[in-house]
C-alpha cells in the first residue's frame, strides 16, 4: 500500500465519507482500489478507519481485498498512536455480501481451502488486534460480511440493515469463524437456528438477539452506523490506552476458558498496569480534579 496525500474531497476515485464535520480527518490516506484507510485527528486522534471499496462487488472478499487487510492490519498493529479500529463499508447500502463466488468459481479444491484459511486467519486477526474494533453496518451484512463484523469487539447496525449467516444455502457452513463466534455471542440454540435455516434478519431483530450492540435508525447519508460507531470510539478515547488493551485481552481470553483460570488472566493483565505512568497519572488527576494525560505507556 502506497501513502497517498490528498485533501479530502479529491478522493472521489476511492468514494467518499459523509458527514464531513462529524469527525476531523488528516491528509495522510492510504488507499488502493479495494480499500480506503484514514486517521483521524484533532478531537478524534488516534481513530483508524478501514472503508471496505469493492462497489460492482458489494465488498465480497476477493483474494486482493483480503491480502489488503492484511497489510493494513500491519501498519495498524504496530501504529503506537492507534487507539480504536472503525470498519465500515464506502458502498452505500452495503457493508459485505460475503465470499466473492465468482473468484471462487476459478478456484480448484485446494486453492478453495487455501483461501478459506487465509480468510479466517484474518479475521482472527482482527479478534486479536490489542485495539477495540467496532464495525458499522450501515447495509447488507451477510456470510463473511457478518463474519468479520463477529470478529470485531463492538457491532453497530442500521434498523435496515440485513445481516445472516446464509452459508448453507450454498451446501457449505460458515467457515470464516462464524460457526464458533456467533454461538459464543447470543444463545447456542438460537444461533444453531439462524446458520441452520441461513435466516436473513435485519438491525433491529440483530439488536434484540445481542448480535448487534446498537440499531439506529438510518439517516439521510446512510451512514447512521458509522456516525454511532465514532461517537463510541470518541467515548473510550479519553480513557487509558493500556488500560483498555488489557481489558481487551483479560476479556477475550478470560472467555475461552473457565472462571477461575479467566482470574488469573485478570491477576496477570492487571499486575501489567501497576507499573505505569498511566496509572500514576489517573490516580494524580483523580486527586487534582482534572482531566487526566494518558500517554499509552
Amino acid at each position: 500500500m502506497a501513502l497517498i496525500y490528498r485533501n479530502f474531497r479529491n478522493l472521489s476515485r476511492v468514494g467518499h465519507f459523509k458527514h464531513i464535520n462529524s469527525a476531523s480527518y488528516s491528509q495522510k490516506v492510504v488507499a488502493n482500489d479495494e480499500l480506503v484507510i484514514r486517521k483521524l485527528d484533532e478531537k478524534d486522534a488516534g481513530v483508524t478507519v478501514f472503508g471496505l471499496n469493492r462497489p460492482k462487488a458489494r465488498n465480497a472478499f476477493s483474494t486482493t481485498l483480503v491480502d489488503n487487510l492484511n497489510r493494513a492490519l500491519d501498519e495498524v498493529a504496530v501504529d503506537s498512536n492507534a487507539r480504536v479500529l472503525l470498519i465500515r463499508s464506502m458502498v452505500p447500502g452495503v457493508f459485505g455480501a460475503g465470499a466473492d463466488l465468482k473468484e471462487r468459481a476459478t478456484m480448484t479444491q485446494k486453492q478453495v481451502s487455501i483461501f478459506v484459511t487465509s480468510l479466517r486467519a484474518m479475521m482472527n486477526r482482527i479478534h486479536e488486534l490489542p485495539i477495540p474494533v467496532i464495525a458499522a453496518l450501515d447495509g447488507l451484512a451477510l456470510g463473511g460480511g457478518l463474519e468479520l463484523a463477529l470478529a470485531c469487539d463492538i457491532r453497530v447496525a442500521s434498523i435496515y440493515a440485513k445481516l445472516g449467516l446464509v452459508e448453507t444455502k450454498l451446501a457449505i457452513i460458515p467457515g470464516a469463524g462464524g460457526s464458533q463466534r456467533l454461538p459464543r455471542l447470543i444463545n447456542p440454540a438460537v444461533a444453531k437456528e439462524l446458520i441452520y435455516t441461513a435466516r436473513i434478519f435485519d438491525g433491529k431483530e440483530a439488536k434484540e438477539l445481542g448480535v448487534v450492540n446498537h440499531a439506529v435508525e438510518q439517516n439521510e447519508e446512510g451512514d447512521a452506523a458509522y456516525v454511532k460507531s465514532l461517537d463510541i470510539a470518541r467515548e473510550i478515547l479519553p480513557n487509558g490506552p493500556v488500560g483498555v488493551k488489557m481489558a481487551k485481552a483479560a476479556i477475550n481470553q478470560g472467555l475461552e476458558v473457565d472462571l477461575k483460570s479467566a482470574f488469573e488472566f485478570e491477576k496477570s493483565y492487571y499486575a501489567q498496569l501497576i507499573p505505569t505512568k498511566d496509572r500514576l497519572e489517573g490516580l494524580q488527576a483523580f486527586k487534582e480534579k482534572r482531566t487526566p494525560k494518558y500517554i499509552g505507556e
